[in-house]
């Protein structure tokens, strides 16, 4: 089948990087020039893509600064720091590293041209991402039993476009929960909207019912992406997971966390950094005020699940129990 429009939402061009604007879809099918590498840090930082998006945005802003270096004195200083403000927008997610990681090490091995050198590195980080996304939805699917009903939370990326296709390939079919989450929304118009697209049978609930559908018994399991997973197990997604795990192992439903690798350089959740983005963006919701003016937002943008609400890590390299995460390595280091 066509692949939904979301797996293909970054796009590297002559002019610039055109990243689909998240914010507004899909009411409106935006696409936001980035003509260098700063205005890409900024639309990283403002929301315009989110999830994966930002990886792939972080591979075109690389490919922007070794353009952007030619005039400068120290090409590849400029690149080190364009990659460090990259980094920076946002921090708990290690996606933007591994993307930055993949471009400079393709520049420190090249003897050609460095604009050629991050084009390739960026070429290659892309094609990585997507075939590491493949071999985790099959393992995800393996997991979840024909004609289950899956609840999701937030916006899986190309982890749930991969987890669909993989059933599908194995005679397969799912059906589909989706919360709403707040304050962007990225469940109700990025999931949900991803899902119907693909033909699956898709309801909308709005984040306070969650754990009344997981009390229902309609729920086979609870499926969602990692923004990073620690070597003991802890997973740290978008804000809302944490309720959901709990509520998922309080009623008998197993939850499979999705991520390409644990992250060897967060032993521990206590090793995360967690994101605070502004108060005020919990006081909206798609450019519309939802609380009085005297109400103040507070706003963690990622929880915290336990390892102890965590039925399953799945991984690229197959699925594994969160207190086992260590055997994911026994095999070498993973690739970028």
């Amino acid at each position: 089948m066509t692949l939904p429009i979301l797996a293909d939402s970054v796009r590297l061009d002559d002019d610039g990087v055109h990243i689909l604007d998240r914010r507004v879809f899909p009411f409106e099918r935006e696409w936001v020039l980035c003509r260098t590498s700063e205005e890409v840090a900024v639309a990283i930082e403002d929301m315009v893509t989110q999830s994966s998006g930002p990886y792939f945005a972080a591979l075109g802003a690389m490919v922007l600064a070794a353009r952007e270096a030619s005039g400068s004195a120290d090409p590849r200083a400029y690149l080190e720091r364009m990659g460090e403000r990259i980094v920076a927008t946002r921090k708990t997610n290690n996606h933007l590293r591994k993307a930055v990681a993949a471009v400079l090490s393709e520049v420190d091995k090249e003897a050609g041209g460095l604009v050629e050198a991050a084009t390739a590195g960026a070429r290659a980080g892309d094609e990585l991402y997507r075939s590491r996304s493949r071999a985790l939805g099959e393992h995800a699917a393996a997991l979840v039993p024909d004609k289950a009903t899956v609840l999701t939370h937030c916006w899986a990326d190309l982890y749930l476009v991969e987890f669909v296709l993989a059933a599908r390939r194995h005679g397969k079919e799912f059906s589909f929960f989706c919360t709403e989450t707040r304050p962007y929304l990225q469940g109700a118009r990025l999931t949900a909207e991803t899902l119907a697209e693909m033909g699956a049978d898709t309801r909308l609930i709005t984040d306070g019912m969650g754990a009344a559908v997981l009390a229902s018994g309609e729920v086979g399991a609870l499926v969602t992406a990692a923004d990073r997973v620690t070597m003991d197990g802890h997973v740290v997604n978008k804000i809302g997971t944490l309720g959901l795990a709990v509520a998922a192992e309080a009623f008998g439903v197993p939850f499979h966390a999705m991520v390409q690798a644990p992250d060897q350089a967060a032993p521990t959740g206590a090793d995360v950094p967690i994101e605070y983005r502004d108060g005020d963006e919990v006081l909206s919701a798609l450019g519309h005020r939802v609380a009085g003016e005297r109400a103040r937002g507070h706003y963690p943008a990622f929880d915290v699940t336990p390892p102890r609400f965590v039925t399953t890590v799945v991984t690229d390299r197959g699925a594994f129990e969160p207190g086992r995460l260590r055997e994911y390595y026994a095999e070498g280091e993973a690739n970028q």
